[in-house]
């Protein structure tokens, strides 16, 4: 069994304790926060089902007279684990990558950091392999988790030259308040780190990209043009997406008609915090356009990351050294591709 700690008790980080939970070869040991939020007080009003460890001493006392146990110290979280995963705020996870290099950990970084943190950007499906026995690997933006998935596919069936993207962006998390109420659009400079991102990952294919900023809280939207190194027929990408056990294809005239109708279908079906692993792909928005293939896709951008940071955990604790394996074990476990 792998043990395995998870600081950091967000949007993410709640997340990645339920996933690496329902794992049945590693074991949670718990997971680190600094303050009694609105998450840490769920997790006391569920019953304590993970162990909590106090990033730092500063309000200890707050914990106390909520009565929320503290099984110790982040510092002894990561002394009980075999890895860590970071789900920490962009910079937090680089000053804590010291304490793991102090005890000799793994550890797994979410995208926001810096590439610099980990010894391996990473991808569950694109580039599993070179994060076999690395002990720093970073997940790429949930974007580009989603956007590697389709665009990866399509290339081990059949090569891809090059895509350009459009992303229509969430503004924020849902319970965000930070970034204000707002009634307008906002455009990057292109190209979106997306594209660059997937380049990272995939430095075969030439990206680029646009990613617009969209006052909803909930999921991204990306539309895909990709040139093959053959022309990609519709029925081709079709049977590419299908086979695909992160990839939910779905039709407008079944009640699929935004990201919000993705969202309603989780809770729908029970799914904790109305999360999806799959990204949604439209049947309806696959078409060809001279040599090109286009479609749609719908990130949601919560729980999006889950499957490919545990696939993270396989490879950087060579739980399965070969990709496939590795992969279908995450999914497995998590109930991926269950309803096909």
């Amino acid at each position: 069994m792998i043990k395995v700690g998870v600081c950091g008790y967000g949007t993410i980080g709640q997340r990645l304790a339920d996933g690496v939970a329902l794992q049945k070869d590693m074991e949670l040991i718990g997971v680190a926060d600094v303050a009694p939020t609105l998450a840490i007080r769920a997790l006391k009003e569920k019953g304590m089902p993970y162990n909590l460890f106090l990033s730092v001493e500063d309000y200890r006392s707050d914990f106390e007279k909520l009565n929320i146990p503290v099984s110790g110290t982040m510092e002894e979280m990561v002394q009980k684990s075999d890895i860590i995963l970071d789900a920490n705020n962009a910079g937090v996870g680089a000053k804590n990558k010291e304490i793991y290099s102090k005890y000799e950990k793994k550890a797994i970084f979410q995208g926001g950091e810096k590439n610099s943190v980990a010894d391996v950007f990473f991808h569950g499906y694109a580039n599993y392999e070179k994060g076999i026995g690395k002990q720093f690997l970073k997940l790429t933006s949930c974007n580009t988790i989603g956007l590697i998935r389709a665009v990866d596919c399509l290339d081990r069936d059949y090569g891809i030259d090059r895509v350009a993207i459009t992303i229509v962006r969430r503004v924020a998390d849902p319970g965000d308040y930070h970034r204000g109420l707002t009634n307008a659009l906002q455009i990057d400079k292109a190209p979106s780190h997306q594209a660059v991102d997937l380049m990272t990952i995939m430095p075969h294919i030439n990206a680029t990209g646009i990613l617009i900023h969209t006052p909803v809280t909930h999921g991204h939207i990306i539309t895909v043009v990709a040139t093959g190194k053959k022309k990609i027929t519709k029925d081709m990408a079709l049977k590419s997406f299908l086979n695909h056990d992160r990839i939910r294809v779905v039709k407008i005239s079944d009640g699929f008609l935004g990201n919000s109708s993705f969202f309603k279908y989780a809770r729908d079906l029970g799914n904790p915090r109305g999360d999806m692993y799959e990204i949604g792909l439209w049947e309806d928005s696959i078409v060809e356009t001279g040599d090109d293939i286009m479609f749609a896709i719908n990130i949601p951008q919560e729980s999006v990351t889950i499957p490919e940071t545990v696939d993270g955990i396989r490879a950087a604790c060579e739980m399965q050294t070969n990709r496939l394996e590795g992969v279908a074990k995450t999914n497995e476990y998590l109930g991926i591709g269950k309803w096909k």
